[in-house]
């Protein structure tokens, strides 16, 4: 019985306090972004498309449309953005329309994506690119 003491005294403490607040704060949470990035990736080429993260998180980005052949295979990459080049972190070399990539942000700041050909191409195709991140 001894030690429900200090937890009914806290009970009777707390009860006892009344500051007619009825109002609670409720954290808002955190709101999800997407970027969309379209391009064409010529044959032995690549482009990347930089974007901030505003907050840690997770961050997926997934290929949406390959034209004019959608089943074509390219190389599909998160990294991190230096000012000038795409520095790659996580990559797929066999990507293919609705492949995604998942990575984290430990920090806000800037990322990158980019669609590459890895020898699949025989001529220019036509991408779009969602990333989702906070």
């Amino acid at each position: 019985m001894l030690p429900l003491v200090p937890v009914l005294l806290l009970a009777g403490l707390t009860a006892g306090c009344n500051n007619n607040n009825t109002s609670t704060t409720t954290p808002t949470p955190p709101t999800l972004l997407t970027d969309t990035f379209s391009g064409t990736v010529t044959v032995n080429g690549s482009f990347s498309h930089p974007f901030t993260v505003a907050r840690a998180g997770t961050v997926t980005a997934e290929i949406t449309a390959l034209s004019p052949d959608a089943t074509v295979v390219v190389g599909f990459a998160l990294g991190t953005w230096n000012g000038a080049a795409c520095q790659l972190v996580i990559t797929n070399d066999a990507a293919t329309v609705s492949t995604a990539v998942l990575g984290t942000a430990t920090a806000p700041g800037q990322l990158c994506v980019r669609v590459s050909d890895v020898g699949q191409l025989t001529a220019p195709t036509d991408y779009d690119v969602k990333v989702d991140h906070y």
